[in-house]
């Protein structure tokens, strides 16, 4: 019997159309949160949502993606990277397609929670498999360089793309764009990629998953649940504590655990994830702070607010060669540090600047994205570095995890200290002086805890990576 020996790729062309299945995956992932957020406003208004309920519209999906992100990288690694990226895609394609039916919030966030359930399925498969397709480390940098770029983009064409749409469409618009990615992305995938041969024969610790899910859900939930002055607030932050303890349990005493904790304390691993951690942090919180600012407090134009945006967008499309290059003269280490304490200093300036007028917040935007460009290139490839060769996918999954459960986290902060400090509906038009004067407070008292928790999060990565060389 004679075994077909499958030629790796030579270069990036001969990949294009797996390539571009993986690209889409990538790029759904980026874009999805950044294109709905332009629309909250229309969104609150349309559904009479409340701001809780507008907040959830927002993190319900990115707390379902990192909370699953885990336990479906495992799931991945045993049944098939493939397989389970192309069953995300099916699923994806439904879900957006279902926001055609959707007449209230509450069917909306269910929507977003099913999209995130795709995107858990779909996003730590897509690293492993870049991967898989080349045998070069060159050509595989690269292809990782390409699919990042296309992900980058979709973040930053996202509120701008989000805008545009609601000026001649109505806001389900939006979601219906996953549609034709979600197609492309299985068609590349299914026809580029073949199937896994390199999968797993140990069990799962499907258990050590379940747990990590709960923790993460339920950390995000109680400062919702402490606002609306639920009777399970303090209920819900006690299982919290009692879940986080038994994972933590659960993964030093199992055979063989979802996530070795050996692995994450290693200095570069875990100065990795603090970094991107950071970065997702400001990104989301920032975003969704001037959104709602530029179009409920200074009145603009969803379009209009969406070229508010314009100087972020042009500094994660434009940066990439200068990144590439700022970075070889720096270095990994001094690279992410320099990157860090851009986001830090941006999101520093929203806070104490950006209810004053545009400039500080166009500053702040433009602070944060050189910020973004500089961790995504680097804090990846230090994680990796950290990890042994044959857990590079779970590497990958913990970057992503750590990016959207501190993006929930970051719309969590803001969306709960603009609950606290502003009365009334906040998408209902025409603001007493007192409900501005509040929302002003709002930003200053948001932005300002963001910028605590990311130069907390950039100063502990610091302390670890020296104690790596």
């Amino acid at each position: 019997m004679t075994t077909h020996v499958v030629t790796p790729p030579r270069s990036l062309r001969e990949a294009w159309i797996a390539l571009a299945g993986l690209s889409a995956v990538f790029l759904f992932e980026m874009l999805d949160n950044s294109i709905l957020n332009v629309a909250l406003p229309t969104i609150g208004r349309d559904l009479h949502a409340s701001t809780t309920a507008l907040q959830w519209v927002s993190n319900s999906y990115a707390v379902v993606f990192g909370g699953l992100m885990l336990v479906f990288g495992a799931v991945a690694d045993r049944f098939g990277r493939r397989r389970v990226m192309l069953a995300g895609l099916a699923l994806l394609g439904a879900a957006s397609l279902a926001t055609l039916f959707v007449t209230s919030v509450g069917g909306l966030i269910a929507v977003r929670s099913v999209m995130g359930v795709a995107a858990a399925m779909t996003t730590p498969g897509s690293i492993a498999l870049a991967f898989r397709l080349f045998q070069g480390d060159d050509l595989r940098v690269r292809a990782m360089t390409l699919i990042s770029t296309v992900g980058l983009v979709g973040l930053a064409i996202g509120p701008p793309l989000g805008g545009f749409l609601l000026a001649v469409a109505p806001w389900q618009a939006l979601l219906l764009v996953n549609v034709p990615i979600a197609v492309l992305a299985f068609a590349g995938i299914g026809r580029g990629v073949g199937p896994d041969t390199d999968l797993h024969r140990e069990p799962a610790d499907y258990l050590g998953g379940v747990l990590g899910t709960v923790t993460i859900v339920l950390a995000l939930a109680v400062p919702t649940l402490f606002v609306e002055g639920s009777s399970l607030a303090w209920a819900a932050a006690a299982l919290t504590v009692v879940a986080a303890v038994a994972y933590v349990v659960r993964a030093r005493t199992a055979s063989h655990p979802l996530l070795d904790l050996k692995l994450v304390a290693h200095p570069l691993v875990s100065a990795g994830l603090a970094y991107k951690a950071a970065t997702g942090l400001a990104a989301a919180g920032l975003t969704y702070l001037v959104t709602l600012q530029l179009q409920l407090d200074w009145g603009w134009s969803p379009a209009l607010a969406a070229a508010g945006m314009l100087p972020q967008v042009v500094v994660l499309i434009a940066a990439g060669p200068v990144v590439n290059r700022f970075v070889e003269w720096a270095g990994l280490n001094r690279g992410v540090r320099l990157g860090s304490l851009a986001v830090v200093a941006g999101l520093a300036v929203y806070a104490l600047f950006g209810r004053l007028g545009y400039l500080p917040v166009a500053t702040a935007l433009v602070l944060v994205a050189i910020g973004i460009r500089v961790v995504g290139a680097v804090a990846g490839v230090t994680v990796l570095k950290g990890l042994p060769e044959n857990r590079t996918s779970i590497g990958a999954a913990l970057v992503d995890t750590a990016s959207q459960v501190t993006s929930a986290a970051g719309v969590a902060v803001s969306g709960t200290v603009l609950a606290v400090l502003f009365a009334g509906g906040i998408a209902q038009p025409g603001w007493s002086a007192g409900q501005t004067a509040r929302f002003e407070q709002a930003v200053t008292v948001g932005g300002l805890a963001l910028t605590a928790m990311a130069a907390a999060l950039a100063g502990w990565a610091y302390v670890r990576s020296r104690r790596a060389h």
